[in-house]
């Protein structure tokens, strides 16, 4: 923690400074103009990575970068699906990412076929990469992780327009979603092809 008190104390003295006016701005301005959804792994760090200021970004982070589909009377309680509604109803972006990257833990441990059995929890969440786990059956085991990465990105973004907010904004021609990939060793972003059409909202 020693390190992160440090960080704080650079942080007041020479970065706050220099952008006290955006922060004094931003006290009482919350506008984001994209929803960032990328993966909570610590390396995958979306306002570095994009040279975004703070409040540019509205930033969900989930294991594999997951965003289960919208479910009618689902738990009330679920974090993911407020954030998705929050950021599109009310703040209104105009632009939604889903980012995955290279190395991904998460896409790891399917596409080799880890035993979770110890991890119950985490082995439940993944199940929302069953289907772009289904589509990389055929693919070598060389290239099933870099696949596996790839079709997640297209997966979740297929159930991103499932729900009712992110469809509706899509029928209106109101949002935009963008899949990436960042390549951890090289700094490199790739955006996929996406062709995701509006949902019946629920």
């Amino acid at each position: 923690m020693r390190h992160l008190a440090e960080g704080i104390d650079r942080f007041q003295r020479d970065v706050f400074p220099a952008k006290a006016g955006l922060f004094a701005h931003l006290a009482t301005t919350h506008h984001p103009g994209t929803l960032f959804i990328g993966c909570a792994d610590a390396r995958v760090v979306p306002e570095l990575i994009t040279q975004a200021d703070p409040g540019d970004l509205f930033v969900i982070r989930t294991a594999g970068n997951l965003v289960p589909a919208y479910a009618p009377g689902a738990d009330s309680a679920d974090g993911v699906a407020a954030s998705i509604e929050y950021a599109v109803a009310v703040l209104g972006v105009r632009a939604i990412v889903v980012c995955g990257h290279s190395a991904c833990g998460a896409m790891t441990a399917l596409a080799e076929g880890h035993d979770l059995s110890a991890a119950p929890a985490v082995a439940g969440w993944l199940r929302h990469a069953d289907a772009a786990r289904a589509r990389i059956a055929a693919v070598d085991a060389g290239h099933r992780l870099a696949a596996l990465v790839r079709e997640n990105v297209a997966a979740q973004l297929a159930n991103l327009a499932t729900h009712p907010a992110v469809a509706r904004a899509l029928a209106e021609g109101t949002v935009r979603l963008h899949g990436w990939v960042f390549d951890i060793p090289t700094g490199t972003v790739e955006e996929l092809a996406t062709d995701a059409r509006p949902a019946r909202a629920a």
